[in-house]
C-alpha cells in the first residue's frame, strides 16, 4: 500500500513539472507574439520655439507689476488656447522679499484633463528685476529682457504645446507657465534676510492647485534651455527626489544623439520651481537647467545680466531639450 501511495505521488509530481513546463512555454511564446509597439513621436521645430521666444522678448522685460508683464501673460494664455489646451488662470497676490505685493498669474494648459494619467511640463514666464550679478554696477536696479532665464522654457513648451495640439499623445499632459520665479532676494539688498523669496508661484501653486487634488506621474522643469552651449547636467535635487525620472529623460536623450548636451554627471543643487512641486505637491520633478561647471555662478556669464538676451539663443539647444521632452512624454503609456 505504501509502495503504491509512493508511486501515485511520483505520478502527480511529473504531471505537476509537466504543466508548469508547458505553462511557462506557453507564456514565453504568447510574449514573443506580442507586437512590438512604435511610437511616431512628432518632430521639434526649433524655428517655431525660437521665434515664441523672440514674441516674448518683443514685450520687454516681463516683471510682475509692469504693463509688459501683463501684456505677455495675455499672449501665453491666449497661445495655449490656440493649441488647443484648456486654459486655467490662477490669479495670486504674492508678497515679495521687500513686502512688495506682486500680481502674479499663474497659467495653466491642460491636454487630455480627463485623464488619470499625467505628466507636468513647467517654466517660469517672468523676468528678473535686477541684473545684480551684471559686472556694471550701474546696471544692478535695472530688469533684465530673460530671454534664456524664462522666456526659452516658455518657448519650448508653446513648441510642444502645438505639437500636442496635432497629434495626442497617450497621457494628459499639463503645462504651466509659473510666475514671480526670479523676483528673489537681490545681493545689493541690506533689509532682513526672508526665507523663500524666489519660486513665489510654483509655491503658491504647490499649495493651491489649479484644480482639486491634482496629480501627476512626474514634472519636467525647463529654465535657461536655450543659450549656446548649453549644457544640462543631472541637477542634485532631481537625482534624489526623482531619480528614475532623470535615467529617463538622460537615457532618451543620448538615444537621440544629444549627449554632448545631457551629459550623465551630477550638476549643482538649485532652488527651483521643482523643489516647491515636490515639497507641496508631491510630484517627483526634474530640472532640465544649464550648468557651467567652469563658470562663476555655474549658470552662465549671462546669468541675471543685461547679456540674457537673443543673441545667446541657439536653436541647436533648443532641438536638443525640446525633442527630448517629446520623446519622453509620447513613449509614456
Amino acid at each position: 500500500m505504501k509502495s503504491n501511495y509512493i508511486c501515485v505521488m511520483l505520478m502527480l509530481l511529473l504531471t505537476s513539472v509537466v504543466a508548469c513546463s508547458s505553462n511557462k512555454k506557453s507564456v514565453e511564446e504568447t510574449e514573443k507574439k506580442k507586437p512590438t509597439v512604435t511610437v511616431n513621436v512628432p518632430s521639434f521645430n526649433a524655428d517655431s520655439a525660437y521665434q515664441y521666444i523672440q514674441a516674448q522678448a518683443d514685450f520687454g522685460p516681463r516683471v510682475p507689476n509692469t504693463a509688459a508683464h501683463k501684456a505677455c501673460g495675455d499672449y501665453l494664455a491666449a497661445q495655449l488656447e490656440l493649441f488647443g489646451a484648456k486654459v486655467y488662470n490662477q490669479y495670486a497676490d504674492l508678497v515679495a522679499y521687500d513686502n512688495t505685493i506682486l500680481k502674479a498669474r499663474n497659467i495653466i494648459g491642460a491636454y487630455n484633463p480627463e485623464s488619470r494619467r499625467r505628466v507636468l511640463l513647467c517654466a517660469h514666464w517672468d523676468s528678473r528685476p535686477y541684473a545684480d550679478y551684471d559686472p556694471d554696477e550701474r546696471n544692478h536696479r535695472k530688469p533684465i529682457l530673460g530671454v534664456n532665464d524664462g522666456a526659452s522654457g516658455v518657448g519650448v513648451l508653446l513648441e510642444v504645446a502645438r505639437q500636442l495640439q496635432k497629434q495626442a499623445p497617450a497621457i494628459g499632459i499639463d503645462i504651466i507657465f509659473f510666475d514671480a520665479e526670479d523676483y528673489g532676494t537681490p545681493r545689493f539688498h541690506k533689509g532682513p534676510y526672508k526665507e523663500h523669496t524666489w519660486c513665489l508661484g510654483s509655491q503658491y501653486w504647490g499649495r493651491v492647485p489649479h484644480v482639486a487634488n491634482y496629480n501627476a506621474r512626474y514634472g519636467i522643469l525647463l529654465d535657461m534651455v536655450g543659450g549656446k552651449g548649453g549644457t544640462f547636467y543631472q541637477e542634485q535635487f532631481s537625482k534624489r527626489t526623482a531619480g528614475k525620472e532623470v535615467k529617463k529623460i538622460w537615457d532618451a536623450a543620448h538615444r537621440l544623439g544629444f549627449k554632448e548636451f545631457f551629459p550623465k554627471k551630477e550638476g549643482t543643487e538649485v532652488t527651483d520651481d521643482h523643489v516647491y512641486v515636490y515639497e507641496y505637491a508631491q510630484i517627483p520633478c526634474v530640472d532640465i537647467i544649464n550648468y557651467d561647471p567652469d563658470g562663476y555662478t555655474g549658470f552662465g556669464d549671462f546669468w541675471h545680466t543685461q547679456k540674457d538676451n537673443m543673441d545667446i539663443i541657439d536653436k541647436a539647444t533648443l532641438n536638443a531639450v525640446g525633442q527630448t521632452v517629446l520623446e519622453v512624454i509620447y513613449n509614456e503609456q
